[in-house]
This record gives structure tokens, C-alpha cells and sequence, in this order.
């Protein structure tokens, strides 16, 4: 089990970006793997036709052979299918593969099963996070309800997401606010294991930039950090909306700098009351800058 966080625990650095590219296609994986993007994840599921499976994961193992510029993750086929099966057998010891990404996971049984599916055979009892390192995405009303358990399954599970678009479909959700709640427990489920702060899912429309823009920072009053992508234009909106401004790096600063020349809880000069947990977030905001 991943030891729950205290509000004084400092958040992991985490991505900002992560650009989907389907695995078929190894031209724009290569795209991808040139875009900027802090992580590339080749799609092996959704974007992949029935008749390409085989070329994709066929492809992707050949990718991966080798090390890549930025980590690569791969989406991996559904896991009660015999595709997950090949998918998990064909990659999870490459060299190049920096992680797995689950889909529809809904319950903790399937990623411990995962994760003891693609240790090696050498691994010990204690050596729990043999398996590469894996992310489960939530994209079902069941998948939320098991979020914490899911989070909590096992040593290799790195992160939770959400699945949009599968999620608003099971719940029957039109408008976007309808997804508020689920977004929401995913953010806390991730908190109290330990994780990172989960990445939003992706915005389907490339051309709505100011949409996407305006997603971005409602996910961020929300707690997300970073987002995933499915073409390269977003992610440099993606990207700013999850710097901090320079306002909130100047505060940041004031505030380090007070907890430096004093311990304890204090009161600063403009009103604000600072304590450990205040100092905790200010030290993510400057950690976060200097990605700018």
C-alpha cells in the first residue's frame, strides 16, 4: 500500500504534458517524440482499429527497444481482453518504456494482477516495484466509486487519470460542469495515496484553443497539474495555464523567504497568515517556475 499524504507532505514534480499518439502510426509517433511534449503516450487502444492492433503493438515494441528522448508510456488494450495480454507481454521489459497506462481500471484487483503480471521473474518479495511503472485511468462510474483502493492497489501504481469521454458516456453527463464531482474525488484519491496530482483529460477539439484554455485553468482551481493532449498545438496552452503567473511567484517568494528568517506560524505584512502547510505549496509554485 502507498502511504497516505499529510497536508505538510511536498507534492512530487510531476509532467505537464502528455501527447497521445496512436501506435499505428509510427511517423507521428516520431512526431511526437519531437513535439515538446514531457511525456509521449502511444495509444495501442482507443485510436487503433480492430485490423491494426497487431502492426501497432508490433511497432511499438520496435520503438521501444531502445531508450527514447522523453519517456514514453504505452496504453495498453482492454484489460479483460486477450489484446492486454500480448500488449503486457510484448513491452513491459523493454528498455525504451517508461511506463503502462491502464485503461478502465475499476477495481484494485486489476492492477495488482498487473503488476505482478509484468515483474520480472526475478523480482523478490520485496522487491514490490519491480513492475514499470503503471497508471490506471478511471473512466467509469465504478472506477471512481473504487478510486482510493485503486490508488492505494500497489508499489508500481505511479498515477490515477480520468477518461472523459468513456466516463461522461456511462453516466449519461451533457454538460461539463456534470463532471465536477468526479473530478474532484479523483484529485483527493490521488492526494491521500501519495500521488501526484492527476493530469486532466484531454480536450477533443485541436481547433478550440481558448476552450482548451479555459479548461486548463478551471482544472487547476480543481487541482489537477498538467494536462494529456492529442495534438502538439495544445501543448503550449496547455503548458502556460499550468506555470505559475509571476503574481504567484512573487507571493511564493515572500513566502519562503518569511518562513526562512522565522519558523512557526506567522502573519506577513500584507495580512496573510503563512504555516507549514502555506510554505509547503510555495515551494511547488517556485518548483513549477523554474520549468518557465
Amino acid at each position: 500500500m502507498n502511504t497516505a499524504a499529510t497536508s505538510a507532505t511536498p507534492l512530487p514534480m510531476t509532467p505537464l504534458t502528455w501527447l497521445y499518439a496512436p501506435g499505428d502510426r509510427p511517423h507521428v509517433v516520431a512526431k511526437a517524440l519531437a513535439s515538446g511534449a514531457d511525456v509521449v503516450v502511444v495509444d495501442l487502444e482507443d485510436a487503433v482499429a480492430p485490423d491494426r492492433k497487431e502492426y501497432a503493438r508490433a511497432a511499438t515494441a520496435e520503438l521501444l527497444t531502445a531508450p527514447q528522448p522523453v519517456p514514453v508510456h504505452v496504453r495498453v488494450n482492454a484489460l479483460d481482453g486477450p489484446l492486454a495480454t500480448r500488449d503486457l507481454a510484448a513491452l513491459a521489459a523493454l528498455p525504451g518504456l517508461s511506463g503502462l497506462r491502464l485503461p478502465k481500471v475499476t477495481s484494485a484487483a486489476q492492477v495488482i494482477a498487473i503488476a505482478e503480471a509484468t515483474a520480472p521473474v526475478e523480482a523478490t518479495a520485496t522487491a514490490e516495484t519491480a513492475a514499470p511503472p503503471l497508471h490506471a485511468l478511471l473512466e467509469s462510474a465504478l472506477g471512481i466509486e473504487h478510486a482510493h483502493a485503486i490508488a492505494t492497489a500497489h508499489p508500481a501504481l505511479r498515477g490515477i487519470a480520468l477518461g472523459e469521454a468513456d466516463l461522461r458516456a456511462d453516466l449519461g453527463v451533457r454538460e461539463d460542469a456534470g463532471l465536477d464531482w468526479c473530478r474532484s474525488r479523483v484529485v483527493v484519491a490521488a492526494r491521500a495515496a501519495a500521488l501526484p496530482p492527476p493530469p486532466q483529460s484531454v480536450h477533443p477539439d485541436i481547433r478550440d484553443l481558448e476552450g482548451l484554455a479555459a479548461s486548463c485553468a478551471h482544472g487547476r482551481t480543481l487541482g489537477f497539474l498538467g494536462r494529456t493532449a492529442i495534438h502538439p498545438r495544445q501543448l503550449p496552452i496547455i503548458e502556460r495555464a499550468y506555470l505559475p503567473t509571476e503574481r504567484e511567484i512573487e507571493e511564493a517568494e515572500t513566502v519562503v523567504k518569511a518562513a526562512t528568517r522565522e519558523r512557526g506560524a506567522q502573519a506577513l505584512a500584507d495580512g496573510r497568515f503563512i504555516d507549514a502547510a502555506v510554505v509547503t505549496a510555495a515551494h511547488r509554485t517556485l518548483s513549477l517556475a523554474r520549468r518557465r
